[in-house]
């Protein structure tokens, strides 16, 4: 079984976001306006991190995007 694109690896863990918090979730329309939703002053974009955890959960976090174009999905062990 190969890995899913990056692209869809996030849409599926934003989807999983909001189906735990019950389908939705009320964001301030100020929260799409801000700089670093779509990138930082100097064009870079942010990755999604999905870390799993010993307790069976996964931690969802926005971190920088790792340098280059080969950023892409990396397999971990549990933290």
């Amino acid at each position: 079984m190969s890995l899913p694109e990056p692209a869809d690896m996030s849409h599926a863990m934003l989807i999983a976001l909001l189906m735990h918090l019950g389908g939705s979730y009320d964001l301030p329309s100020s929260a799409l306006t801000e700089a670093d939703v779509f990138g930082t002053s100097d064009g870079a974009l942010h990755a999604l991190e999905l870390v799993p955890l010993r307790d069976g959960r996964v931690r969802l976090s926005v971190v920088p995007r790792p340098p280059g174009d080969g950023a892409g999905i990396e397999i971990r062990d549990a933290e």
